[in-house]
């Protein structure tokens, strides 16, 4: 694979405090649509979180006019490739939360929990003391997790605290290991952990993506593939893009199994959608689907 001619995709956040973050906006925007960057960076008072995509002398341009700001001097980011753009514009969007729990009142900034290095992750969760909890949504978690962990079934992050408060309980889960799939949702997820009285607790520095660069196949716990938010939908080891792609009618993630279920028509439903299609639903999918192979010729 020659990079030189393949289109970066940079994932990045840092949770920083950024009392002027609405003034970061404008010059942000301009800046990245001047490097012809496509996606979408969120800007709050908590910090920065989002994913970029350009080629390689695009992407380091805004990597470094963000560094140039004392405050994202030593911002960390993560990188695979793709042959084809996997966003249609660019968006600087100004948000309460870089990641929404919905109490905005936990800030990684003042507490968070024990960083732990991909190399040294296997070590943690194969501790039998430890509880190992996958912080992503239910659909995420359904494709590919680690060996062993608890899947607490969220439709959003915001659901989070509520699984926390009926199953976990802090005098019982003496060590809990989080992750996420880049490391900024289990991070706030350890701060709200550390709030709630749990005392020794562990995320996983840089999240799935680094740990499927940093860890080799044969060494891994990993299970099947991680989804991603762009047109990739799912990588793998070595962040190869993965097997997986988005159902067209809901945008749930199908796997080629998936294809053989009585309820999976290309275009029109998948398993997840299809007890919900009205026959007028069905009808109006269909047409969709027709405009959008009609489009694609």
């Amino acid at each position: 694979m020659n990079e030189k001619n393949l289109i970066v995709v940079a994932a990045l956040y840092k949770f920083v405090s950024l009392p002027d973050y609405r003034e970061l906006q404008a010059p942000l925007l301009s800046f990245c649509r001047l490097q012809e960057i496509k996606g979408t960076l969120l800007l709050a008072q908590e910090g920065i979180n989002g994913t970029i995509a350009g080629y390689r002398q695009q992407i380091d341009a805004v990597l470094a006019f963000l560094r140039a700001d004392s405050r994202f001097a030593d911002l960390e980011h993560k990188e695979s490739y793709t042959e084809t753009p996997p966003f249609e514009r660019m968006k600087v969007r100004l948000k309460k939360e870089i990641v929404t729990l919905g109490l905005p009142e936990i800030n990684p900034n003042e507490k968070v929990g024990i960083y732990v290095q991909p190399e040294a992750w296997n070590d943690l969760i194969s501790n039998p003391e430890v509880t190992v909890i996958d912080t992503r949504n239910d659909y995420e978690v359904t494709i590919g997790t680690f060996k062993g962990a608890e899947n607490p079934q969220t439709q959003t992050f915001r659901d989070f605290p509520q699984y926390v408060k009926q199953h976990l309980d802090s005098s019982k889960q003496k060590k809990v290991a989080l992750f996420c799939t880049g490391g900024i949702r289990c991070e706030k997820a350890s701060s709200y952990l550390l709030s709630q009285g749990f005392e020794e607790v562990y995320h996983l520095k840089g999240g799935i993506l680094k740990y499927l660069e940093a860890v080799p196949p044969e060494e891994s716990l990993w299970e099947g593939e991680c989804f991603v938010f762009d047109e990739r939908v799912a990588v793998g080891h070595g962040l190869e893009i993965g097997s997986h792609e988005l159902c067209f009618c809901c945008g749930h993630p199908i796997s080629d199994a998936d294809k053989y279920s009585p309820k999976y028509e290309e275009g029109i439903s998948c398993s997840e959608c299809f007890d919900s299609l009205t026959e007028e639903k069905r009808l109006r999918q269909q047409e969709k689907w027709k405009q959008y192979q009609l489009m694609n010729q």
